[in-house]
């Protein structure tokens, strides 16, 4: 009778235990580069509230979504909100986003000029001819005050510029194309991936980058029951915090990468 009665009682002290270290584990789907390197720091901060970080890694854009609406992750982290949008009303996913992270931002690079000031009457733009990027590519050229789109379209093409002081000559093209586009145009908007394998420093040499205000910045993504849990805090804060920025500043802005926070 002792004897059943101490196995109960070590039952009872070991039981709500294991909840609680279940409880403290974080399980979250990420992409490689550069979600994955964030994560890992993120990990270590994750530490000091006694929070062990698990990271999974996906080498597409679609199962860390159904992984994560089928309860295989807690989170992930590798995507944007237009993209997270889009597969949610697709695929009737109850996923949303949180904070975000940071951006691999499309800039605008010159061989020519050093400064947009100096764009002239009738300048060559090339900008990418696929729908995403070219709308980024449109809006920060009208951010910087080159053109004026047409507000009520979605997806952006030249046809759809209104206004064109300068008298632009828009010439679309694939986006890997771009960086080799640079001597023949005075201005060429690129994708951050492609600038940085032309050997482009982005936040050396871009005479213009989308902000971290971007929409196109990569957010944290859990199921929305679980937004406010206290797990789902202490992620977004270490994904926010000090040593994730320094990390993205000193180690990742030479690749092209900028935080968003």
């Amino acid at each position: 009778m002792k004897k059943v009665l101490i196995i109960a009682i070590m039952a009872a002290i070991l039981i709500p235990a294991a909840s609680f270290a279940a409880d403290k584990k974080i399980v979250i789907g990420v992409t490689p580069f550069p979600a994955k390197d964030i994560a890992a720091v993120a990990k270590e901060v994750l530490k000091k509230d006694g929070y062990e970080l698990v990271i999974k890694e996906f080498t597409d854009f679609v199962q860390p979504n159904y992984a994560l609406q089928d309860k295989d992750l807690d989170a992930n982290f590798f995507q944007h909100v237009p993209y997270l949008e889009n597969m949610k009303r697709e695929k009737k996913l109850d996923i949303v986003p949180l904070v975000k992270v940071h951006l691999l931002p499309i800039g605008i690079y010159s061989q020519k000029i050093k400064s947009l000031k100096d764009v002239k009457k009738g300048a060559v733009v090339a900008v990418p001819n696929d729908p995403t990027n070219g709308y980024r590519a449109y809006k920060l050229l009208e951010r910087e005050g080159l053109l004026k789109m047409d507000p009520a379209k979605k997806d952006l093409t030249a046809r759809d510029i209104i206004e064109n002081p300068k008298s632009l000559k828009i010439i679309e093209l694939e986006a890997p194309q771009l960086p080799r586009s640079l001597p023949d145009t005075t201005l060429s908007v690129i994708t951050m991936n492609f600038a940085v394998d032309a050997g482009l420093n982005p936040t050396k040499e871009a005479l213009a980058l989308e902000d971290k205000d971007s929409p196109y910045a990569v957010v944290l993504a859990v199921r929305s029951p679980d937004r406010d849990t206290p797990a789902t805090k202490a992620l977004s804060k270490a994904l926010n915090s000090p040593e994730v920025k320094k990390y993205i500043n000193d180690v990742l802005s030479p690749k092209g990468v900028v935080p968003a926070f």
